[in-house]
């Protein structure tokens, strides 16, 4: 305990000391910048503004762009949980000119990923067209990720988009305007209003919308694609055939939901939308599908998306249900028919205009598609809405509040991209769970158990590690120090869900079962130790055993590591991260050994000297290990059973513990244990453990006995 007081006062003690700078981050890293290097031929920079953390870039005495800084306009938070600074030129018809990556704390891409191939990625955005991000709502150009930086890219990708549109709009490029100027007065919607009577009147005044193709507007949409092989494949058939004739309607409004849907199917509709949320209808005819069936497979409807100003939202299964058909009188007769629910968190806003735009697509090959977009624009009528007066806030609260749901979106973004990964790691921490609690029955057959764990071995190895790039570190523990001293934030650690479960798991872990759980079953490192020498054991490679004094003493050396590891971290937390190598992990998991030879080198040392002293690294210098052993002391249980027996006289558990967690006088240590549960199976065992064969003895002399027929078949039968 007073380690954890130490520990505490230490955190007090920096958050009291960290003051936050009034100066602007681009003020920081300018004149770290040669001009020419991020705008060619400029000649220099001006001055900052005071009213906008944005410099002009001239050129002949002339303004030829504006540059910034990313972390000045929106969070940029990356999986370090430090802001990623991105340096970035904006041109005055709103292209980006060039950007630069000036200052990171990645610890991924800081060790594990060449520096280069970042810096190009960043440097692939200088051509950006910032007005038709603006109109496709940052869906106009395609992410290139990283393996082994998926968060990493997002968060720069996303911080580049949503910074540079806010400057181009501040300053007006590309005829880009601000939000609030183009918004002109506040409306909501009317609850009150008046339904239409029929489809011809809903047509009429703009309640439902339309948008209606024919084979002949298809062709000669696709003539005009650059690709010659689409305008060789036309479609065929009487040129005024109905392509495709798609009406929407925002049926979340409580006039056009009654209208259209009728009461009942409207009051299914209000109980499965939740507050904030909004909903449209789409129905179709015609050759084409808005649907397709893509969504069968990948659980994404790819051929329509809704835009409105920034707002891109493109629907999932999970927001879809089918309509049985319209309430309104003189409905056409139509062979699609759907729900699609807007979430409350993406920014959609009902009163505002907004387009459906539909993906037409055309094949020109085996297995290639060419596309084209048509759009249905859509605009609540007036009768629907009402003016309000809008509050009085002040603009800086507002400012935190859109960032905050911009950051919020882009990790539920992350989370729903991981979808699958979730799954598979929920479902194996709740078999572990299982495993724990019911381990008395799981052991009771050692070949059983044996193969169990070496089947969840390979998959924590393969899908966790190779996979997912799910392997905790001590980075991660340095990270959250940082956070703390800097300003915690939910948000940085969101970002990264498998590994933000995983230590949601080990926190609960510690406390029931302590730092085994992870350490024996979830670390993909771990798991390779052990696999490796298993195979090692099957080609009979000699298994060496530690002298206990010697055992004994190298214990405290993941200790010391790992003091060492966060002193230096009160001081330079880059610096701690350089050092945290120490940790073969980003080598043999993150990196599956395509890294420089000598991290190569050491990473494979580490896992021969693995083949003769099982988990080698993990026993004395894991730093995480010894991060986690550490609070393990508070567990709450003690879930493996030992008999009087044990340590006084017997030692067969002491002496066939994997990684010598069990003393001479018969009692484990759970700073070392990492709950293999060996010593379970032998606690069961009719043939090793010296207890159990006493007992079995003294049965069978019983049942022996005169009279004791009835006891043996009493044991028989049990």
């Amino acid at each position: 305990m007073k380690i954890f007081r130490l520990v505490f006062l230490l955190c007090a003690s920096l958050c009291l000391a960290v003051s936050a700078s009034a100066a602007s981050v681009l003020q920081q890293y300018l004149p770290t910048v040669n001009v020419s290097d991020i705008v060619p031929d400029a000649e220099a920079f001006g001055p900052v503004r005071d009213d906008l953390a944005v410099a002009p870039v001239l050129k002949g005495g002339k303004t030829v762009a504006w540059v910034f800084v990313t972390s000045d306009f929106v969070g940029t938070t990356g999986y370090s949980g430090k802001a990623i600074h991105t340096l970035v030129a904006v041109g005055t018809d709103a292209r980006i000119i060039g950007v630069r990556l000036v200052k990171h704390s990645e610890p991924i891409v800081l060790i594990g990923i060449p520096e280069a191939k970042v810096k190009a990625l960043v440097a692939g955005y200088a051509g950006l067209d910032l007005v038709a991000e603006a109109k496709s709502g940052g869906t106009a150009h395609d992410v290139d990720i990283i393996s082994g930086a998926t968060v990493t890219v997002m968060v720069i990708d996303d911080s580049i988009v949503r910074s540079g549109l806010k400057v181009a709009r501040a300053l007006g490029l590309g005829g880009l305007i601000q939000e609030s100027e183009q918004a002109g007065p506040r409306f909501t919607v009317n609850a009150d209003a008046a339904a239409p009577v029929d489809w011809i009147e809903a047509e009429g005044d703009g309640t439902i919308r339309r948008l209606s193709l024919d084979i002949a507007q298809v062709n000669a949409a696709f003539a005009e694609h650059a690709d010659a092989r689409a305008r060789e494949r036309a479609l065929t058939g009487p040129p005024e055939t109905t392509f495709i004739d798609m009406h929407a309607a925002l049926v979340s409004v409580p006039a056009i939901g009654k209208a259209l849907l009728g009461p009942a199917e409207e009051a299914n509709l209000k109980t499965w939308l939740k507050e904030g949320e909004s909903a449209i209808a789409v129905v179709g005819r015609g050759l084409y599908s808005f649907k397709g069936s893509g969504y069968v497979r990948g659980g994404i409807f790819d051929r329509i998306v809704l835009i409105q100003d920034d707002v891109s939202v493109r629907f999932r299964d999970r927001d879809h249900r089918r309509l049985g058909g319209t309430a309104l009188q003189g409905a056409p007769d139509f062979t699609e028919m759907d729900l699609f629910r807007i979430a409350a968190n993406v920014g959609f806003d009902p009163t505002k205009p907004f387009r459906l735009q539909l993906l037409a697509q055309r094949e020109v090959g085996p297995i290639e598609k060419v596309f084209h977009t048509f759009d249905l624009g859509y605009q609540l009528p007036q009768k629907y809405l009402k003016a309000v007066a809008p509050p009085p806030v002040e603009v800086t609260a507002v400012a935190d509040r859109e960032e905050g749901s911009a950051q919020a979106h882009l990790w539920k973004r992350i989370w729903r991209d991981k979808t699958f990964e979730i799954a598979v790691l929920c479902t194996m921490l709740f078999v572990l769970t299982a495993l724990f609690f019911f381990q008395t029955y799981a052991v009771r057959n050692a070949r059983g158990f044996f193969i169990f764990r070496i089947v969840f071995l390979t998959v924590t190895l393969v899908f966790l590690g190779w996979y997912a790039n799910a392997q905790l570190s001590v980075v991660n523990l340095m990270a959250l120090f940082g956070s703390l001293v800097s300003g915690f934030s939910w948000q940085a650690f969101l970002l990264d869900p498998l590994t933000f479960i995983l230590w949601f798991s080990v926190a609960a872990a510690l406390l029931f079962w302590g730092r085994g759980a992870y350490c024996g079953w979830l670390c993909p490192f771990g798991a390779l130790q052990e696999l490796t020498n298993q195979i090692a054991r099957k080609l009979r490679i000699p298994q060496w055993t530690l002298p206990w004094g010697l055992h004994e003493r190298l214990w405290p050396l993941k200790y010391m590591i790992f003091l060492g590891l966060f002193g230096v971290s009160l001081m330079s937390v880059e610096q701690a991260e350089h050092l945290a190598e120490i940790e073969p992990f980003k080598t043999a998991i993150i990196l599956k050994f395509i890294r420089a030879w000598p991290f190569v080198a050491y990473a494979v040392a580490l896992l021969v000297a693995g083949l003769f002293v099982e988990r080698f690294y993990c026993r004395y210098l894991c730093p995480l290990g010894a991060a986690l052993a550490i609070p393990a002391r508070m567990r709450m249980f003690d879930w493996l059973k030992r008999y009087h027996e044990c340590g006084n006289p017997c030692q067969t558990c002491s002496n066939q513990c994997p990684v010598q967690a069990i003393h001479k006088t018969g009692e484990i240590n759970p700073n070392e244990c990492i709950n293999c549960l060996h010593c379970q199976v032998l606690y069961q065992s009719e043939t090793v453990c010296p207890v159990v064969m006493k007992k079995m003895k003294s049965r069978a002399k019983l049942a022996a006995s005169p009279g004791g027929a009835p006891i043996n078949q009493s044991i028989a039968k049990v």
